[in-house]
């Protein structure tokens, strides 16, 4: 009962569930803590669970070459990763790294596309949850071909923005090379670009931590560069 109303607590999505439902997804899952730095998934790795995250925050990212990443996204409580498997994805498309002690739910993948026939609601509650991700890897596509290193940057600071807005504090757990990765920019060019941003009056930076003094002035230079 109380792995029910933990599950329940961490996303809307699992209240469309029947007790019996809820029974069998707890039945054919297993809860594991991943401490801070340490691999939640491999990209390549055979897929035979979905991920789901109950607690902590995550860096998801591809591996372009073995020198080269590109962080695609930060996921936390109430995200799925590795959904694709549900629907015959036998490999992981990317890989994950705890930024933070986290906690999550390994859960059958079988059992979990029982549950997406048997309950259309609940299906649509988690596909509405994963539009988020189509709409951020999209977001993605954009700026690697079309924009300047500047608006790159622009809208990768304008994206971890959102989680400091949230009351996450993102920018303790990442370094510069983890913002140049999510902007598909070199590690050289983001200092550069961050220091323009600060004397411009547009972030101040502070240690590791960025904070956003104009927001609109991001926005127009993630649209216009």
């Amino acid at each position: 009962m109380e792995e029910q109303k933990s599950l329940q607590s961490s996303s809307e999505c699992f209240k469309y569930l029947s007790d019996d439902e809820l029974e069998l997804l707890l039945d054919k899952k297993k809860r594991i803590t991943y401490l801070k730095g340490e691999n939640v998934m491999k990209q390549g790795a055979f897929a035979t669970h979905v991920i789901y995250v109950i607690e902590g925050l995550v860096r998801v990212y591809l591996q372009t070459t073995t020198q080269k990443q590109i962080n695609l996204r930060l996921m936390n409580q109430g995200e799925f990763m590795a959904f694709s498997s549900v629907f015959g994805e036998k490999e992981y498309p990317y890989s994950a790294i705890a930024l933070t002690d986290t906690t999550v739910c390994m859960v059958d993948k079988l059992a979990l596309q029982q549950l997406l026939i048997k309950n259309p609601e609940f299906g649509l509650q988690i596909t509405s949850r994963n539009y988020n991700s189509e709409q951020r890897y999209l977001e993605i596509i954009s700026n690697v071909s079309y924009k300047q290193m500047r608006g790159k940057l622009a809208s990768t600071l304008i994206y971890l923005s959102g989680f400091e807005e949230s009351g996450q504090e993102v920018y303790k757990y990442m370094n510069r090379q983890d913002i140049a990765d999510f902007a598909s920019i070199t590690n050289e060019s983001a200092i550069k670009f961050l220091k323009e941003f600060e004397k411009d009056g547009i972030i101040q930076l502070e240690g590791r931590d960025i904070k956003i003094l104009n927001k609109n002035s991001l926005e127009l230079i993630s649209k216009n560069s």
